[in-house]
């Protein structure tokens, strides 16, 4: 194995602790009635998939969920529905990214979101302390910018060319099984803590040979 360089951080069930069952609650609400077969821990499908691939805009999910539910919704209550993914955003997890920069290693985040999500994790309300989710990151690589979604290779393939890093050199560290299984093939590093575990101290045990 290279040494590792850069630390490729998943969003959601490692930076920010997941609540899926808070977000079918949110999108019944506003009339969903089978949000819990629509909404994925791990990977979206249908009109939630399309808004995360890239695939359509925020605008065009608002008007598509108004279809669904037979009534007008708002840009508002949709980035709120969406936002019932986060749980918490644990503090420790900050500074242990700021401090895995200090020590040196280009971190990156590397996330399956979509605007209305990334409305809130990239505003200063993101760590209820002024700062946006991109105040601690190198950069971040989001499926919907990108127009591909973990845990399909290219998009692996296109970190590591910006980058311009060799897996070798890689930890990737996500909470989805088939994300990490495709990061492993692919020649990286790979630490699969569970949604919402304190992988801070741990993590140093995969970033020693």
């Amino acid at each position: 194995m290279g040494r590792i360089k850069t630390i490729v951080f998943d969003l959601g069930g490692v930076i920010i602790t997941l609540d899926q069952s808070q977000a079918v609650r949110r999108f019944e609400e506003l009339g969903l009635k089978d949000a819990n077969e629509r909404l994925n821990a791990y990977t979206q499908e249908g009109i939630f998939g399309e808004l995360e691939n890239g695939l359509i805009t925020a605008e065009q999910f608002r008007t598509e969920l108004s279809a669904m539910v037979g009534r007008e919704v708002t840009m508002e209550e949709c980035n709120y529905a969406w936002q019932g993914y986060a749980k918490d955003v644990p503090m420790r997890n900050l500074e242990a990214v700021t401090r895995l920069r200090q020590q040196g290693y280009r971190v990156l985040l590397l996330s399956n979101t979509n605007p209305c999500m990334m409305a809130w994790v990239n505003s200063d309300r993101f760590d209820g302390q002024g700062n946006p989710v991109s105040a601690y990151f190198d950069a971040c690589y989001l499926s919907y910018e990108m127009k591909l979604m973990k845990p399909s290779e290219e998009i692996f393939r296109q970190l590591m060319m910006k980058e311009q890093i060799a897996p070798s050199e890689i930890l990737f560290v996500d909470d989805g099984p088939r994300n990490v299984a495709t990061a492993s093939q692919l020649g990286m590093r790979t630490f699969c803590p569970e949604n919402g575990a304190d992988w801070t101290d741990e993590i140093y045990n995969y970033l020693t040979d």
